[in-house]
């Protein structure tokens, strides 16, 4: 049934991924069932988002129970999901107000938006550039794509838009050089995920929002793929007392349903009046609801708690493995954010798990990414580990 579903798959979907040959047919926590019946440990979590696991069921009744009762009507009406929602992020953040879309790209898309237009309403409009760090991520929209400050991504796509500088992550004086009367806005994601789970140096995002202040500049943290407890903290930024200006989340913002969100002070979200931007999608009382179930089970089952000592427990499991294979460069990450740089390919390593059972990433050729569901348990951070350990000594 596997190879008739492939062929018909593509056959008819345009070709924008490399598809491992696996159609997956049910979930549950941490594991995943394909079509033939086999059983994989999911370390991946659909890339971020599944953090609360496959299948919830307290999210998948509230998702039910709200079916029934109202779906949809428009951002021209008030909806008692959304206004819980994005009550509990104000709650949650250093925000005042919140714009609610339906992806990442889209809240990075919001997030540029508003702050060239509060410059703009200022009479400063030559104030419209944004810097952004090389190996960033900031989606694949034309704004969000020519944000990202990898050329791969951009390739074929040219003209992009005006109005971005690209600089090394933790370089302060780089960015200093790009610092000048044009420059808006400073957009970084506090870890890079995309770009090889890169973590700051010490103080690197202490010293950004020094620059900021000092330059009237606005910060901006894309925290789609490091919100929601996957670091071990609800926002990244909580780890380095650095508070920016605006934030966009996305990915685990509901556990599999397309929603995102772009977070800002109440200085800046003025810029945003009636018809300045909008999405017919944006924060359903369906989706909504399910992002609100989110962020309350988190609280009720303590899992960014639970989430920190995996991540510890991971780490250290990663780091015995290193020990015995050569081929390992480092153990990084935050939480159950973790990447693991090889000194070979890391896709014969993936591909071979998979194989096994296991369903894990690799990134920039050479990464190792685990993001997995944050209610992984000790015994399936101990199979994976075994797994990668036999299958380090295959490849060696």
């Amino acid at each position: 049934m596997s190879t008739a579903h492939i062929q018909q798959a593509d056959n008819v979907i345009m070709q924008t991924y490399n598809r491992y040959p696996v159609v997956f047919e049910k979930g549950s926590e941490c594991t995943l069932w394909d079509s033939n019946g086999k059983m994989y440990k999911d370390f991946l979590a659909g890339i971020a988002v599944c953090n609360l696991g496959h299948a919830n069921p307290v999210i998948a009744q509230k998702m039910s129970q709200q079916a029934v009762n109202l779906v949809h009507v428009s951002n021209l009406f008030y909806t008692v999901p959304q206004i819980k929602l994005c009550q509990k992020l104000v709650d949650s953040s250093f925000a005042d107000r919140v714009f609610l879309c339906n992806s990442g790209a889209e809240a990075n898309e919001a997030a540029i938006k508003l702050a060239r237009k509060y410059y703009y309403d200022l009479g400063n409009t030559k104030r419209n550039v944004i810097i952004t760090a090389r190996q960033s991520f900031h989606g694949r929209t034309y704004a969000t794509m020519s944000a990202t400050g990898q050329d791969k991504i951009k390739k074929g796509f040219q003209p992009l838009v005006p109005g971005f500088k690209t600089v090394p992550f933790n370089d302060i004086d780089a960015l200093l050089d790009e610092i000048d009367d044009t420059v808006c806005a400073i957009m970084l994601e506090p870890i890079q995920g995309e770009g090889g789970v890169c973590c700051p140096s010490e103080n690197y995002l202490s010293q950004v929002r020094q620059i900021c202040d000092h330059h009237n500049i606005l910060l901006i943290f894309d925290e789609i793929q490091t919100g929601m407890g996957r670091t071990g903290k609800l926002f990244a930024y909580e780890h380095f007392d650095v508070i920016p200006d605006i934030m966009t989340l996305a990915k685990a913002l509901a556990n599999g349903l397309p929603m995102g969100a772009m977070l800002s002070t109440e200085k800046f979200a003025s810029a945003f009046g009636p018809g300045a931007h909008a999405s017919t999608f944006g924060g359903t009382p369906l989706v909504a609801s399910a992002a609100l179930c989110v962020l309350e089970y988190m609280e009720d089952n303590q899992i960014i708690a639970h989430c920190q000592r995996m991540g510890q427990y991971f780490t250290k499991k990663l780091m015995t493995l290193k020990e015995k294979h050569s081929c390992i460069m480092e153990v990084r990450g935050y939480g159950l954010m973790i990447g693991m740089p090889l000194s070979i390919k890391g896709a014969p390593i993936v591909n071979k798990c998979l194989n096994k059972g296991f369903v894990i990433n690799c990134i920039q050729d050479n990464i190792i990414r685990f993001v997995p569901p944050l209610i992984v348990q000790e015994n399936e951070i101990d199979a994976l580990v075994d797994c990668l350990d036999t299958v380090f000594q295959e490849v060696s």
